[in-house]
């Protein structure tokens, strides 16, 4: 039995074949229908993150903590959006808690470097240049959530929670560029 409970007997079943899934609870979806894009942009976010994660230096610690905590988040955003319309309250799904301590987490890293001045590139070191993919990554998934709402209305608690993702990794790349000293680039408009 895995940590989540889940029993998986084999990687493939072949029931996907003909361009359809199984939504929990057993109920078959077309591939690329908005919930399906929609959970699956979250699973590349978690995927993105477990890169920046293998690639923050020793220093970032704190940033390594938050990623991991946030990998479990994103299962938590998954397990929701794979459950069948009107059932993502039955089972582990995200709360108002998880909503409230990513704005704790945004606050805290937007402390952490000095106020910006201007628009930057992302990048700077290669612990934030991932970050910043992932924060791209974070808003298409938002994005795809946000589809998915207009034919079937999501919690506002999991819609508010996708809007802080992408912020949180905003803050964080800065955060991670300030504590390596690495300075932040300013677009030049002139080129």
């Amino acid at each position: 039995m895995e940590a989540g409970g889940e029993s998986i007997p084999r990687l493939y079943t072949r029931t996907g074949d003909r361009g359809t899934t199984a939504l929990a609870g057993g109920t078959r979806v077309e591939k690329d229908s908005p919930r399906i894009r929609a959970y699956g942009a979250y699973d590349e976010v978690g995927a993105q993150l477990a890169l920046a994660e293998a690639t923050l230096p020793v220093e970032l610690a704190d940033i390594r903590g938050l990623l991991r905590r946030l990998a479990h988040e994103l299962f938590l955003a998954q397990t929701e959006l794979a459950a069948e319309s009107g059932r993502a309250t039955r089972g582990p799904h995200i709360e108002r808690r998880h909503v409230v301590r990513l704005e704790e987490d945004i606050d805290r890293f937007d402390a952490a470097h000095p106020p910006l001045k201007s628009f930057v590139l992302p990048g700077g070191s290669r612990a934030a240049a991932h970050l910043h993919v992932g924060r791209t990554v974070a808003r298409r998934a938002e994005r795809e959530l946000w589809t998915l709402n207009r034919s079937e209305p999501q919690r506002a608690e999991l819609l508010e929670w996708a809007n802080r993702l992408s912020d949180l990794l905003f803050a964080v790349a800065l955060a991670a560029n300030h504590a390596l000293h690495v300075p932040e680039t300013a677009p030049d408009y002139t080129v």
